[in-house]
Formats: C-alpha cells, structure tokens, sequence
C-alpha cells in the first residue's frame, strides 16, 4: 500500500548531510512505490513561537507565515522524516522551531510513523542521544500511537558532502524503501 511520506529537512545546507540522507531515503521510498515530498525548511518563512496561547483556542497560530502549509501537510502525511543536523547535542534551530509551532494541530499529528534523520561531526553515535531524546518527547510523549519507524546516525561527517562516501546513505536509502 503506498504511503504519502512527508521530509523534513532542517538542514541549513542545501545538499548539506542530513539534506543529501533526505534525498536518499526519498530515492527508497519512490522505489518501493511511495509518494514524497520534501520540506527544505531554509526556503521557508517560519517565525518562533510567541508563547501568546491563541492556538489553544483557535487550533491555528496567530502569525500569519509558512507554519500553517507545513501543518497541513504534516496532517494528511502517512509517513513524517524529521532530519536535522546535531549542533551542541541537539536538533538544529530550524527543526525546534518546526515542533514548537505544531501546538495548534498536534493532535492531528498523532498516530502517524516516523523515521529520524541526524548527523554530527562527532564520530559517537552516542553524542546524539539527547538530540533523539527530543525528537523522542515530541513524538513518543506528545503524540498519541506515533511509531518511530527509524533513527539513522549519521557521525563523523562534518564537511558537506561527506556522507556520500559512508555506508549512511544505503542505511538511508533502505529505510525509505522498507517503508
């Protein structure tokens, strides 16, 4: 059965790690018969969340920017990637600000699989366990019957362009083709 599969790419680095294991994993997913797309989150206009509480009222946000075509998608997606690159042992800027700003349709994300995508230039995989320890309280603990589908650690690559010669972009590519 084929799947709508959503990518959201929090690279700030267009063809950066993380971005390149996102276009892998879409070459996967469309093998197997899937439907992508993906969010290269740089091209879009999001502002942080303000704190002001509309949406626990409005179930939308009050700033009037690109946030409300994500959430939309994030709803009707069957399948949501969330990569980011690790900075200071966490998710980028860009990727924090994406979970912050799904407050006023959380809900309607429930229950969907996801995969996670991370890279560091640290080569111990375990210097991003808090970074999937947060994707985890977002997606485990906010979000009733989600199923982590994936995590792909991607370390040791620094430079951009890097992971075209690991075994990371098989690992990519084969999580989105056994979707």
């Amino acid at each position: 059965m084929s799947k709508q599969v959503l990518v959201i790419s929090a690279s700030p680095r267009k063809g950066g790690n993380s971005d390149t294991l996102c276009d892998e994993f879409i070459r996967g997913a469309e093998a197997a018969g899937n439907r992508t797309e993906k969010i290269f989150l740089c091209e879009k206009n999001i502002h942080y969340c303000t704190g002001c509480g509309y949406c626990n009222s409005a179930h939308k946000c009050s700033q009037q920017d690109d946030m409300a075509e994500i959430l939309n998608k994030m709803v009707n997606a069957n399948v949501i990637v969330l990569a980011s690159p690790v900075y200071f042992y966490t998710v980028d800027g860009q990727m924090k600000t994406i979970i912050d700003r799904s407050c006023p349709r959380y809900t309607e994300i429930a229950g969907k699989e996801f995969y996670y995508i991370l890279t560091a230039a640290d080569n111990s995989a375990t210097s991003l366990e808090r970074a999937v320890s947060g994707l985890r309280g977002f997606t485990l603990d906010c979000l009733p019957g989600t199923r982590e589908q994936g995590i792909l650690l991607g370390t040791g690559v620094w430079e951009k362009g890097a992971v075209k010669t690991t075994s990371f972009m098989k690992q990519a590519y084969d999580m989105g083709h056994n979707i």
